[in-house]
C-alpha cells in the first residue's frame, strides 16, 4: 500500500490549490506514485485518492504487473488520454516546472481548466517513509565503502579522472546501481572550484583532494564529500580543514524538525563568517536526497521551508581559496525528532595520505 498512501497525501493537498485532480508526467514523480519507471506515462490522481496511468504499449505490462490499485490505460498520447478522462472544464493541476509551454497550451485548447502548480508532488515526497531511507541508508553503505576502497590508491602522480573512475568502477562492483551523479575529484589549485570536473591533472604531494560522490541504490541518491590531504599538509591547509569541519559539524547539529532551512544554513555559515572567509562559501549548505540527487528542501540563505521528520538532507559547506584549493565536508543524513541519523559514516577526521 506504499504507493496508495503516496497518492492519498498528494491527494490531500489538491484542495490547497483548488483542483480536482492532478495531471503527473515527470518520470520521477511517475514512479514515486505507481512504481513505474518508464520514459512515457503519466498518472491522474484525484482528490479521493483514486488514480489512473497511461502508457504505450513498450511499458503496458510492466505497467499492469507493478501498479497496483491503479488503472492502466494504453495510449501513446499519455497527458491527452488521461484528462479526456474528466469535464473539459474541470480544475485540474499540472507540474508548472516540468511540463513545457508548448504541451501546456496544446493541453489547454481542449482543457481550459489546466492548472500550473509547482513542486506540489516533490512536496509529498519530502517527507521519506522507512523503505525510502532503507535505499537511502544502502546506497550511502555502498559509497562509505567505495571511499574506503579507493582512497588508499589516491597518491602522487595519479590523475583526477582516474580516482573519478575507480569510484565509479567500486560503487558499482558493490551493487550500486549506477554512480548517482558524475563524481568531483579538485586537486590542489583546482579545489577552489567547488564544481570541478576531473581532469588529466596528476596529484602532487602536497595536494588537498576533495572527492564528491555517490552511490545510486534502487533508485535513490548518496551524496558524500571528502578532502584528503597527499602528504603533510601545511598549517594553512590544517586550519582550513579544521574551520570547514566546525562549520559542517554545527550544520548537522542544527538539524532538526521544525528548523527552518535558512537557520540550518545559518549555523554553518556563522562558523565560517567569523573566521573571516564568508566570502569564500558561496553555495548554499544542502539540498534533499532521494529519487533525484537534488530535491527539496533546500538550505540556503534566506530559505523559509520547515524541515519535517524524515526527511534525507546533505550539510556540504567548503571554503574556496582561488589558487591555493578548498575543503568541503558532506554528508547525507536524516532528520529525526531525537537527534538527527547520520547515513554517510566515514570519519571527518583530516586523513593524511
Amino acid at each position: 500500500m506504499t504507493h496508495a498512501s503516496r497518492r492519498a497525501r498528494l491527494a490531500a493537498a489538491l484542495p490547497e490549490h483548488d483542483t480536482a485532480a492532478v495531471l503527473v508526467t515527470w518520470p520521477v514523480n511517475v514512479r514515486y506514485l505507481t512504481g513505474l519507471s518508464s520514459s512515457n506515462a503519466a498518472v491522474l490522481v484525484t482528490g479521493t485518492g483514486e488514480a489512473a496511468l497511461a502508457t504505450d504499449s513498450r511499458y503496458l505490462e510492466t505497467a499492469e504487473a507493478v501498479c497496483e490499485g491503479v488503472e492502466v490505460i494504453e495510449d501513446r498520447d499519455v497527458a491527452g488520454a488521461l484528462l479526456g478522462r474528466v469535464p473539459h472544464t474541470a480544475r485540474v493541476a499540472v507540474e508548472a516546472g516540468h511540463m513545457s509551454v508548448g504541451q501546456f497550451g496544446r493541453l489547454a485548447a481542449a482543457h481550459p481548466g489546466l492548472t500550473p502548480v509547482d513542486g506540489l508532488v516533490e512536496a509529498v515526497r519530502a517527507v521519506k517513509d522507512e523503505g525510502e531511507i532503507a535505499a537511502l541508508r544502502r546506497a550511502c553503505a555502498i559509497t562509505d565503502e567505495a571511499f574506503s576502497l579507493v582512497v588508499e590508491r589516491v597518491v602522487p602522480g595519479v590523475t583526477e579522472r582516474r580516482v573519478a573512475r575507480w569510484l565509479e568502477a567500486a560503487m558499482v562492483e558493490l551493487g550500486a546501481d549506477k554512480p548517482a551523479f558524475d563524481s568531483i575529484v579538485a586537486s590542489g589549485p583546482n579545489g577552489s572550484i567547488p564544481h570541478h570536473s576531473p581532469s588529466d591533472r596528476p596529484i602532487e604531494r602536497g595536494d588537498l583532494v576533495t572527492m564528491d560522490f555517490g552511490a545510486r541504490y534502487d533508485g535513490y541518491h548518496a551524496d558524500m564529500t571528502r578532502t584528503v590531504a597527499v602528504g603533510p599538509p601545511a598549517s594553512w591547509q590544517r586550519d582550513l580543514y579544521d574551520l570547514v569541519r566546525r562549520a559542517q559539524r554545527a550544520g548537522r547539529h542544527a538539524v532538526r524538525p521544525g528548523a527552518t532551512a535558512g537557520e540550518v544554513d545559518a549555523a554553518a555559515r556563522a562558523v565560517i563568517a567569523e573566521a573571516g572567509q564568508a566570502e569564500r562559501f558561496g553555495h548554499g549548505l544542502g539540498h534533499g536526497v532521494g529519487l533525484e540527487i537534488h530535491e527539496l528542501p533546500f538550505l540556503g540563505p534566506g530559505r523559509t521551508g520547515r524541515l519535517e521528520d524524515r526527511v534525507p538532507i546533505t550539510v556540504e559547506p567548503g571554503v574556496y581559496l582561488p589558487g591555493r584549493g578548498g575543503v568541503r565536508i558532506e554528508d547525507t543524513l536524516i532528520t529525526r525528532g531525537d537527534g538527527p541519523e547520520l547515513l554517510t559514516l566515514t570519519t571527518k577526521e583530516l586523513l593524511v595520505l
